[in-house]
């Protein structure tokens, strides 16, 4: 394992815990959007996540010498519609009613959506956490060497 995988790892983490709270921001500011540019209603976002390997550019497949692991960090691979039901009230007045007086409204839960917020707010502070610690590690190893 070289000096900076670590580093590599936890970066990997704060770039994927930030396009998580940007998604999430989008499903809070779209909470109430009945109509959206196709003419439906706003659909929740979710980003899904995968493993990558750490260090691709110094070649695939590398692996901590120590336990023969390859390293793995996380890329996000797509952003998906949440396909669960819309939620639905009637308010025969409102623009957006159907025939019989409904209003879809998205299926975001603010409630849902903050907890998502805070997970995320907690894995980017762990991620930078242990980026800072492999900082550290690293300035003392140099300070051996004076």
């Amino acid at each position: 394992m070289g000096m900076f995988d670590s580093m590599h790892v936890s970066a990997s983490g704060l770039a994927a815990e930030r396009l998580r709270m940007d998604v999430i921001a989008q499903n809070l500011a779209n909470a109430n959007s009945t109509r959206g540019p196709d003419g439906q209603p706003y659909r929740r976002h979710e980003v899904v996540f995968r493993s990558s390997d750490v260090g691709a550019a110094e070649g695939p497949g590398r692996s901590d010498r120590a336990s023969n692991q390859p390293l793995s960090g996380v890329k996000p691979v797509a952003i998906v519609e949440d396909p669960s039901a819309l939620r639905s009230v009637y308010d025969p007045q409102h623009p957006d009613a159907d025939e019989d007086g409904y209003v879809h409204y998205p299926n975001v839960n603010p409630v849902t959506e903050m907890v998502d917020m805070m997970t995320a707010t907690r894995a980017y502070e762990a991620n930078v956490t242990a980026m800072n610690a492999a900082k550290n590690m690293a300035l003392k190893a140099l300070d051996i060497l004076r």
